[in-house]
């Protein structure tokens, strides 16, 4: 379905809200939901999509949902493993994201990362799936990182001729004013909050126009601190979080390879619907 398509559905099928039923995700550990741990979801981590996913499958009695993301991978690691996986599970919606930890951790290209993103999705708008793409966030205000900012708008101004070549939903998490709230990120700094991957699945649903019970959280005010506390904080995270990723990264994968947390598209049961605020606001 394209974007026309779907600003023309009329929504009048009975008991239906949105016209899709089978949802894939595709990306790395920013859609494998990395820093909303949740020992009750598939795979111990829930996240922005399967959020978004919960929802979806309300009022779709048959809707189902897989998620294919894995935490490290880089662009072609996800084109290469993800890509034809998920166009044989058959979805007409997908959520598309990567290229992150190329530009981050790589160096990468992001003119060539964007040649790469714009050939799979292409690939994924033919089999006439709805298709959605997420701008990255700015970490402008974040140490080492705000190293990337550059490199990252380029190729979210990418992501955006991409997606209107070919018709697709665009998610801009850098246009999201929340995700500048500190509370909105894990310790690492490097992965959203549960109150973060919250706040974006209600950008993607909003995104797609789906009616949805998601409201934007109010978390208690974190204490303020001064400008040597705040600078010693970053010492602190840089040391414990930042290079250490870093290594992991750019070392040669050991060990067995990480499976995705829902291989197979089945039913959301929404472990969380009904008590996001109570649940998040921690």
């Amino acid at each position: 379905m394209t974007i026309d398509q779907q600003e023309t559905w009329s929504g009048n099928t009975p008991g239906q809200r949105h016209p899709w039923h089978r949802f894939v995700a595709l990306g790395d550990s920013y859609t494998e939901g990395i820093g909303d741990l949740e020992p009750r979801s598939i795979g111990g981590y829930r996240g922005w999509a399967d959020r978004a996913a919960e929802e979806l499958a309300i009022g779709q009695h048959d809707f189902a949902y897989a998620n294919l993301a894995v935490r490290g991978m880089v662009l072609q690691e996800i084109i290469d493993t993800q890509l034809e996986a998920a166009m044989a599970l058959k979805p007409d919606l997908v959520a598309m994201s990567g290229g992150g930890n190329d530009i981050v951790f790589r160096r990468g290209d992001p003119d060539k990362l964007a040649g790469k993103m714009d050939q799979a999705v292409g690939e994924l708008t033919e089999t006439g799936a709805t298709v959605m793409l997420f701008a990255a966030p700015d970490w402008g205000g974040t140490p080492v990182l705000g190293q990337v900012r550059g490199r990252l708008a380029i190729y979210n101004e990418h992501l955006h001729t991409i997606g209107m070549h070919h018709q697709a939903l665009m998610v801009d998490l850098w246009c999201l004013p929340a995700l500048r709230d500190a509370r909105m990120w894990d310790r690492d700094r490097l992965h959203l909050s549960p109150l973060g991957h919250h706040i974006v699945a209600v950008a993607a649903l909003d995104a797609l126009a789906v009616p949805h019970s998601l409201k934007p959280l109010q978390p208690r005010p974190v204490p303020a601190h001064g400008w040597t506390q705040a600078r010693a904080e970053d010492l602190i995270w840089a040391r414990r979080y930042f290079f250490p990723w870093v290594l992991q990264r750019l070392l040669p994968h050991g060990g067995e390879a990480l499976a995705p947390k829902r291989p197979l598209p089945g039913p959301v049961f929404g472990v969380g619907h009904g008590d996001a605020g109570s649940h998040d606001a921690a």
